[in-house]
């Protein structure tokens, strides 16, 4: 059974920062792009950052760039979302995902997580 659990979220002060995690099991994820996504409320579900399977190239929101930093530890499956400079406008649900060889900025991901809540207080 696939699973994917992200842990880390929390109440945290603009400015702060706070680091997301995502635990995978289930199957073999040495050959998927991996991404963050997240939904603020009333507002449609959207991309913030991947990662590529070859070469671990990142790929960022603009609305992050500068301020997220993505990251997998491939020995232990474990993808990490860094981030700094948080501001109140970035308060969602924060969701991993994971897509087979191929990155994507939509949602056409094989396998999601169940979600780990971001508040950013101004």
């Amino acid at each position: 059974q696939v699973q994917l659990v992200e842990s880390g979220g929390g109440l945290v002060q603009a400015g702060g920062s706070l680091r997301l995690s995502c635990a995978l099991s289930g199957r073999d994820f040495s050959k998927d792009a991996m991404g963050w996504f997240r939904q603020a409320p009333g507002k449609e579900r959207e991309f913030v950052a991947a990662i590529a399977f070859v070469g671990g190239t990142t790929f960022y929101a603009p609305s992050v760039k500068g301020r997220f930093t993505i990251s997998r530890d491939y020995a232990n499956n474990i993808l990490s979302l860094q981030m700094n400079s948080l501001k109140p406008d970035d308060t969602a649900v924060y969701y991993c995902a994971t897509r087979y060889l191929v990155y994507s900025m939509t949602e056409d991901y094989d396998y999601w997580g169940q979600g780990t809540q971001v508040i950013v207080s101004s």
